[in-house]
């Protein structure tokens, strides 16, 4: 039980999500209206992202100081993972923007980052499988991994709140009020931290999952050879 807890707190906390997520109240905001509830599930997956990419980049780094395969093994599962949240995360902003915004895609400074960033992580699973010799995918990898990190943070972070964005925090404009975090209707604020603690749980769950089989896989491997 001591090595399941947090899978039942992740599962607990996401039951919360859903559940209260479509039936609390919610404040009327602007042109936000009911679709101020995908704030529970869009919302999450930049922070999940966000702690899964760092702990692969962690992991990067601990390869080239030791250049051990379980390493590569972790930081390869954890940025396949910050992948997908990034694809759910631009999937359901596309979503919420189409009834808020008139269109699912409007240049937006934020959502171009966040594209940009994607495709360079993506570019990095096709570096891995262009590579054939592992101790040299694996250095490779290492290195275009936190280089690929370096970038992620100015795209999605820096850069979209020192331009004109739609998105809460952009310079020059409102944004969406009543979004930013601290200022979250007190309300919205006890379903939404449980949400991104939630997601970022289920994000490390599912990645210790593959991170198994791939273990698995490599052993298999090294009794054949």
């Amino acid at each position: 039980m001591r090595q399941y807890w947090w899978k039942i707190v992740s599962i607990a906390l996401l039951v919360f999500v859903f559940i209260a997520g479509f039936f609390i109240r919610v404040p009327d905001i602007g042109n936000l209206q009911q679709t101020i509830r995908n704030l529970f599930f869009h919302v999450p997956m930049w922070p999940g992202q966000f702690t899964l990419i760092s702990v692969s980049m962690v992991y990067s780094v601990l390869f080239l100081r030791k250049p051990v395969i379980r390493y590569d093994i972790y930081a390869n599962e954890f940025a396949r993972t910050g992948i997908v949240f990034g694809i759910l995360g631009l999937v359901t902003g596309a979503i919420w923007a189409n009834y808020t915004w008139g269109a699912p895609w409007n240049n937006d400074p934020k959502q171009l980052g966040a594209a940009i960033a994607l495709l360079i992580y993506l570019a990095y699973f096709v570096l891995r499988n262009s590579m054939t010799d592992i101790d040299k995918r694996g250095r490779v990898a290492a290195v275009y991994n936190i280089f690929a990190y370096c970038m992620y943070v100015p795209l999605t972070y820096v850069l979209p709140r020192m331009t004109e964005s739609l998105h809460p925090g952009g310079k020059g404009v409102e944004g969406n009020p009543g979004l930013g975090g601290g200022d979250l209707d007190p309300t919205m604020r006890i379903v939404f931290w449980p949400a991104v603690i939630g997601w970022i749980l289920l994000g490390v769950w599912i990645t210790s999952l593959r991170i198994r089989l791939r273990l698995i896989e490599e052993k298999k491997l090294t009794v054949v050879r």
